[in-house]
C-alpha cells in the first residue's frame, strides 16, 4: 500500500512539474530534462499496467525501459553544464568533450562487462550494469561542477541550483542502491529510494516553479575562459613541440 502510495504521488508530482514547465516556458529553456521528466512519466505509467496486469512481466518491462532512460537521463548532465557554463563557451566546450570522452569509457566498460559474464545479454542483469556504470558517471560529472562554481565563486541561479539539488539527491541514492542494495525486496532502501525521488521532485517544483535569470559571475574572480585559453595554449605548444621531436626523429 505505502509502495503504491509513494508511487502515484510521484506520477502526480512530476506531471504538476511539466505543466507548469509548459506554463513558465521553461521546458523550452531546458529541454532535455523535462523530456527525461516526460519520457519517467509513461516509464512509470507503462510500468504500473505491467505490475497490476501481468507481475510476471514486470522485472522485465522495469529493466528494459531503464536501460532506455539511461541515454536521456545522460543527456540531462550535458544540458547542466551547458546552461550553467554559458557565461563561458570556451570551458563549456572543453568541459563537455571531456565528459563525452568519460560517458563513452563508461559504457564500453559496462556492455564489456556485461559481454563478457556468464549470464549473457539479458535485460535484467545488463541494464543494472551499465546504469550503476553511467550513474557513478554522473554523480561525478555534478560533483565536479558544483566544485568547479565554488572553486570560481560563480553564484547558482536559483533553477540551476535546485536542478543540481535534486539530480544530485536522486543520482545519488540510485548509485548507493545498484552498488550495495537490491531495491526488489521491499525493505528500508527500497522506501528510502522512493522517498529521495520524492524529494528530488519536491525540490525541482519548488525550484523550477518560476524562471529566474541566473545571476552574473563577479567581474573580480578569474575567469574560466581565461583558464581554458592558457590550457589551450600550453596544450598547443606540447603538441607543436611533440611535432618537432617526431620530425626529428624520422629525418634521424
Amino acid at each position: 500500500m505505502l509502495g503504491q502510495l509513494i508511487w502515484w504521488s510521484s506520477i502526480a508530482l512530476e506531471m504538476v512539474l511539466l505543466v507548469r514547465g509548459l506554463q513558465n516556458r521553461l521546458a523550452y529553456r531546458l529541454p532535455v530534462f523535462y523530456s527525461y521528466v516526460a519520457f519517467v512519466v509513461l516509464q512509470e505509467l507503462v510500468r504500473f499496467s505491467t505490475f497490476q496486469w501481468n507481475f510476471d512481466l514486470y522485472k522485465r518491462v522495469y529493466w528494459s525501459t531503464e536501460f532506455l532512460g539511461l541515454p536521456i537521463g545522460s543527456l540531462v548532465v550535458f544540458e547542466i553544464y551547458k546552461v550553467s557554463l554559458a557565461a563561458y563557451p570556451g570551458a563549456a566546450r572543453m568541459a563537455r568533450n571531456a565528459l563525452a570522452v568519460v560517458f563513452v569509457i563508461a559504457l564500453v566498460k559496462g556492455l564489456l562487462d556485461v559481454t563478457t559474464a556468464r549470464a549473457g545479454w539479458q535485460p535484467s542483469s545488463a541494464a543494472p550494469e551499465i546504469e550503476r556504470v553511467l550513474r557513478v558517471v554522473q554523480a561525478a560529472a555534478i560533483l565536479a561542477l558544483v566544485a568547479l562554481f565554488l572553486l570560481y565563486s560563480i553564484p547558482f541561479g536559483r533553477n540551476l541550483r535546485g536542478i543540481l539539488l535534486g539530480y544530485g539527491l536522486f543520482v545519488g541514492m540510485r548509485v548507493i542502491c545498484l552498488a550495495f542494495v537490491s531495491l526488489e525486496k521491499h525493505n528500508f532502501w527500497f522506501y528510502a529510494y522512493s522517498a529521495s525521488y520524492i524529494g528530488a521532485l519536491s525540490l525541482w517544483l519548488g525550484h523550477l516553479w518560476s524562471y529566474q535569470a541566473s545571476p552574473q559571475p563577479r567581474s573580480n574572480r578569474p575567469d574560466l575562459d581565461d583558464e581554458y585559453r592558457k590550457i589551450s595554449a600550453e596544450t598547443q605548444r606540447w603538441l607543436e613541440a611533440m611535432r618537432g621531436y617526431l620530425r626529428k626523429t624520422v629525418r634521424s
